[in-house]
């Protein structure tokens, strides 16, 4: 049992702690989850950079692939660009620096085409197309136009990495299973379906991956 006089003790300290400003602190975590659910916003009706800002509170859901796409959209229609934080060292925080990744590997993997070429080799007004993109979506700010493409030259070799490791090299000997695209990846042509196929089963990409 607690006696009164401790009851007392320590009502009078929590009000204590009060008047002199203290406040039991509160999990880092949640604080962070909170803050990264606002996102500034700059209006996209003028052709030059913006200056008119407003911050949303954001609790969309994102997530990988084509299903990020809607986000974008509805914000193109609402003429709303996220505006890109960075920390002190240049690199990119917050909802809007995810968001916006999630939406360069989605160009990334639906633009360029499923070729067995380098990043260097892909045309650059296919490149100009994912920056421009990008830039009608989100205002990038300091990252600006390589950041974005580095970006998505690396999701584009992890997107084709990924098909190689999990929807290729497994069914090397199922050519029913490799006629198709995955499913999960319905916008692949099959046409360059299958020409990637052939140069993931080539005795030359063997003897370099080996």
């Amino acid at each position: 049992m607690v006696s009164q006089h401790q009851t007392k003790d320590s009502g009078s300290k929590k009000n204590g702690d009060k008047e002199l400003g203290m406040v039991a602190p509160q999990d880092k975590s949640s604080k962070e989850m909170k803050s990264s659910k606002k996102m500034k916003f700059a209006s996209s009706s003028a052709e030059t950079e913006p200056t008119s800002q407003t911050t949303i509170s954001d609790g969309s859901k994102t997530g990988r692939g084509m299903s990020t796409m809607p986000c974008v959209v509805k914000r193109k229609l609402q003429k709303l660009r996220p505006i890109v934080e960075y920390n002190k060292r240049g690199k990119g925080i917050g909802q809007a620096h995810n968001e916006m990744q999630s939406h360069i590997g989605v160009l990334a993997r639906s633009r360029v085409p499923l070729v067995d070429k380098k990043w260097s080799q892909i045309p650059k007004d296919i490149k100009e197309q994912i920056w421009e993109a990008v830039g009608m979506a989100f205002v990038v700010g300091q990252g600006g136009k390589n950041s974005v493409l580095a970006s998505a030259a690396k999701k584009w070799k992890d997107f084709k990495s990924t098909l190689t490791r999990h929807y290729i090299l497994p069914y090397t000997n199922d050519k029913e299973k490799l006629s198709q695209p995955p499913e999960t990846y319905k916008f692949i042509e099959k046409a360059q379906w299958d020409a990637f196929v052939a140069s993931r089963l080539s005795k030359d990409f063997e003897s370099v991956h080996s």
